[in-house]
């Protein structure tokens, strides 16, 4: 692999909530001396990134603070091989294919000192901030707390591009604590959904319940291994789900739509003391019943956010086909054609994941 690398880059910039420019001299990231620089091989379009281009929280709001800091590129779904790294870099060699949490712990921080470094209290992550730009691009800077593994070379890219958006599932999955005994109910069988799907199989929980309003995702969850489908658009979720529970209500729910209606059916959904998992990025503001999740029921309510320590796991059960993949990617664009690829990534022409190759 040449160490001496180009000055410029193809890159996909963020100036702005809705204005992204494709530009094809962009600088190629400079390699400290505890730096590595990948060239990229691939990157996924995430739901997180199509609603930060058309102006989610992360540009600011009257509750939250402006958490994106441009001019960046985005992109947090990649992975590529190591082109040039600094003098001070020891543990990887040139040549090597790696992967990074989208996260980039200070390392100092009361969360990184007790080994919660997912939620970092600077909360560095690739993909939306100046500092640490993403991989919709040609070469991508990994710095010294960047939390790295390795990824088979033999690998196919359309299976490599699942692993970071499975270690998130997995996280959310893991905070629901699912036993052999529980109701569980997927709301949402994107890519992240079937994530979940596929991991909660192999813990072969009483019932595996998956909700989604497109028929073509709910066929693709029952090949990765869920129980019963039920497409809420067209029949009453809620009833059946109490039919199906002598009327109590699922024991276990992991929202993972992104959209305020599934989470006011999930609160309605899951049993008394029962535990509902928040998964999905937002466009706009929910408002639930808050009666509903304490007097009424004391729930347990969690939060899931990125993917801290699933990677290894993720990697190896990908690899070993434990973890099904077939048909999430199937559909690359280049990155001059970032409006059309962002415009699929929607999902409204059936397409799972969405990716563009370099």
């Amino acid at each position: 692999m040449p160490s001496d690398l180009p000055k410029t880059m193809k890159a996909l910039v963020a100036y702005d909530k809705g204005d992204y420019r494709f530009e094809s001299a962009y600088p190629v990231p400079e390699c400290g001396d505890d730096d590595i620089i990948i060239k990229t091989e691939g990157c996924g379009i995430c739901a997180g990134d199509l609603k930060c281009y058309q102006g989610n929280s992360t540009w600011g709001d009257e509750t939250h603070a402006k958490w994106v800091r441009p001019p960046f590129i985005p992109g947090h779904e990649f992975l590529g091989h190591i082109v040039k790294k600094g003098r001070n870099v020891t543990e990887y060699e040139l040549g090597e294919r790696i992967i990074a949490d989208q996260i980039v712990p200070c390392g100092k921080c009361k969360f990184c000192k007790s080994g919660r470094y997912w939620m970092c209290q600077p909360h560095a992550t690739f993909g939306f901030q100046k500092e640490n730009n993403g991989g919709m691009a040609e070469y991508v800077r990994y710095p010294k707390t960047a939390v790295l593994h390795r990824v088979p070379e033999d690998l196919p890219l359309e299976k490599a591009l699942l692993i970071e958006p499975y270690s998130c599932s997995k996280h959310a999955v893991d905070r629901a604590g699912i036993t052999i005994e529980d109701v569980v109910v997927v709301s949402g069988a994107g890519t992240l959904g079937l994530g979940m799907i596929t991991y909660i199989r192999q813990m072969n929980p009483a019932k595996l319940i998956v909700l989604d309003m497109r028929d073509e995702r709910l066929a693709k969850a029952k090949e990765f291994g869920a129980d019963i489908v039920i497409n809420s658009g067209k029949e009453d979720a809620l009833q059946l789900i109490s039919d199906l529970t002598e009327g109590y209500g699922c024991d276990i729910y992991i929202e993972a739509a992104g959209h305020p209606s599934s989470v006011v059916q999930g609160l309605q959904m899951v049993r008394k003391l029962g535990t509902f998992v928040e998964f999905g990025v937002f466009a706009e503001a929910t408002t639930v019943d808050w009666t509903l999740v304490g007097d009424n029921k004391e729930l347990n309510v969690l939060g899931s956010h990125l993917s801290p320590y699933c990677y290894p796991y993720v990697i190896e059960n990908i690899a070993n086909g434990t973890l099904k993949t077939d048909g999430l990617v199937e559909r690359y664009f280049q990155l001059e054609d970032w409006e059309k690829a962002f415009d699929y990534a929607t999902g409204k022409y059936g397409d799972f994941k969405i990716a563009f190759k370099f």
